[in-house]
């Protein structure tokens, strides 16, 4: 009998093997679990262009937006692992199980991770009419009116929502949340002093930024940006150590055979290394930052675990 199992997992194997060596045969699917326009689609769109190329076979990008993300990605932990139906993941995806008591899939066990794609920093911005222009001046307005200073963010749960709640912790203030259903309308009430404050991502606020119409005092992650050098971080401005960042990563369903997820990492990462990709992601306010699949499962382990430190401790729900 054990004689019989070890043939079987050979014969396995080997299948796996001829299969990855053929991989892939057909059009891929790069689901997206948000909205078309947004940076999570246009990050997909230019590297699956140039995917596809590498592959030599279509990679389709499909958006399935809602219930944060989370409708997407089950949807692709219960395809079929074959490496034909991937899924972009997020920041999004480790902050999900501290905000969903009942996800319908695990963020780790139900991918076979490839690889993380970019990460990106979230920006500390306001209107030009404000008197806050570095970090100092905004922690000592919100010690001297505590729960009077606002801030904007694209919602409740958000990476840019938990960034200022952790902001308020290690800066010891009290600054309100006022959540928006996106960045768009949270943009627009920053430019117009409705809102003092807004913590948003990099990429849609750039434009506001280099026009001269929205103020950028730090950016959050651990350096500064490329695409804002003269911007200092939280971390330069007084608070060592704080670190709040949007990542995107691409993962298949759990059981993918390995030496497809490797076919894929090494591709992946062929196409993050052309200078014009990079580029590209720059304009989007991400850096690029491929990976192991053994390292992208790592670095998601960590930030669940993280977030939901963050998340227990400023009691965040959803309503």
């Amino acid at each position: 009998m054990k004689t019989i199992r070890t043939l079987l997992c050979l014969l396995c194997l080997a299948a796996s093997g001829a299969g990855a060596q053929t991989y892939p045969e057909r059009p891929i699917y790069w689901v997206v679990p948000w909205a078309a326009g947004g940076a999570s689609d246009t990050l997909a769109r230019i590297i699956g262009e140039q995917l596809g190329a590498a592959l030599k076979q279509p990679v389709v990008v499909n958006n399935q937006p809602g219930a944060g993300g989370n409708i997407g990605t089950e949807a692709v932990s219960r395809a079929q692992p074959d490496g034909y139906t991937l899924v972009q993941l997020t920041d999004a995806t480790t902050i999900s199980p501290s905000l969903y008591p009942r996800m319908g899939y695990d963020p780790v066990k139900g991918f076979a991770p490839v690889t993380l794609i970019a990460t990106g920093p979230h920006a500390i911005v306001v209107g030009p009419a404000q008197p806050y222009h570095t970090v100092k001046d905004l922690v000592d307005a919100a010690r001297a009116r505590p729960g009077e200073i606002n801030f904007a963010t694209a919602g409740v749960g958000s990476a840019q929502h938990l960034a200022g709640e952790l902001f308020n912790r290690v800066a010891k203030v009290d600054m309100v949340h006022i959540p928006y259903k996106g960045g768009g309308q949270a943009i627009v009430d920053v430019l117009s002093g409705q809102v003092a404050v807004g913590i948003l991502g990099l990429a849609p606020v750039l434009p506001y930024i280099r026009a001269g119409k929205l103020r950028a005092i730090a950016v959050t992650g651990k350096a500064r940006s490329p695409v804002l050098p003269d911007v200092p971080t939280v971390a330069e401005s007084g608070y060592p150590g704080f670190e709040s960042v949007q990542w995107f990563g691409l993962a298949a369903p759990a059981g993918t055979p390995a030496p497809i997820v490797a076919k894929l990492n090494a591709a992946v990462s062929g196409v993050l290394r052309q200078p014009d990709v990079a580029r590209k992601l720059a304009d989007l306010g991400a850096e690029v930052a491929p990976d192991t699949p053994e390292q992208f499962t790592a670095y998601m382990r960590e930030d669940i675990g993280r977030w939901a430190s963050i998340i227990k401790q400023a009691g965040v729900k959803l309503d």
